[in-house]
């Protein structure tokens, strides 16, 4: 990692936030089968998605479009909390977006931290076909990147990777929480791991998270798409393959 690089100022967010029993109902977890290396967790980055929101349960590009968490995904950052809040995490750092905000701040508030918000970590812009489905502009486009006023995979690339740089810089050799959104993290998962040859069948569930550790300047993808407390039905592939890395827990639907 370069040193001496001037750091984007974060913005912090006051209050994490509060969530309780979701319908009604007693909310527990367990940790994911595997997934977090058998240390406690230093100088480990967590890179999250956000829990899910009506738009991804109606199968559209969300892009900068700002829904909230639904029922669904209020109980997945409920899990992320009770599975990351006591990883040792130095600093809890979203997307601007609510729907990133609201996860991280239940990862935060277990933590007893403070979210920091990084714009760098924000969803990738679909520009006017925000709220549309992903089929329709494959359709007429052939793929995202081919569209007009989509923004380039290489800038949202370029933007996310100073952000985990700065982030890594931020915990000091401690933990550290990134939550953003499924383009910006399958894009650093591509890059980071030769292995990842498709950047679009990386699997990333809604409220997933992937474990990272930078050695010797170069990032390493301990696992990918780990998720707590089941698993969220999207009526379009952008959940990924779930048989591809994936850790989940007994009970766990998937449709």
């Amino acid at each position: 990692m370069a040193k001496g690089s001037a750091r984007r100022p974060y913005r912090q967010q006051p209050d994490s936030l509060s969530i309780g029993a979701v319908g009604g109902l007693s909310l527990s977890a367990s940790p994911p089968h595997g997934g977090i290396p058998a240390e406690d967790g230093m100088g480990l980055v967590y890179l999250a998605r956000h829990g899910r929101t009506a738009l991804n349960a109606a199968g559209v590009l969300r892009g900068r479009l700002d829904p909230e968490l639904d029922f669904f995904g209020v109980f997945q950052a409920r899990m992320l909390g009770i599975v990351l809040g006591n990883r040792d995490l130095r600093v809890v750092v979203s997307s601007p977006l609510r729907r990133a905000v609201d996860t991280a701040s239940a990862v935060a508030e277990r933590a007893g931290l403070q979210v920091a918000v990084d714009d760098r970590l924000i969803d990738r812009d679909y520009g006017p076909w925000a709220g549309k489905p992903k089929e329709a502009v494959l359709d007429r486009w052939g793929s995202l990147d081919d569209a007009p006023d989509i923004e380039p995979a290489s800038a949202v690339l370029a933007r996310a990777t100073a952000a985990l740089a700065d982030v890594r810089d931020r915990a000091g050799g401690g933990g550290a929480l990134v939550v953003s959104h499924d383009a910006v993290n399958r894009l650093l998962i591509h890059e980071f791991d030769p292995a990842q040859r498709d950047v679009e069948a990386i699997p990333q569930e809604t409220g997933c998270f992937n474990v990272l550790d930078e050695r010797e300047g170069r990032w390493l993808i301990l696992s990918i798409n780990n998720v707590s407390g089941g698993r969220a039905i999207e009526s379009t592939p952008d959940a990924g393959n779930a048989d591809h890395s994936a850790q989940g827990l007994e009970g766990s639907s998937h449709g």
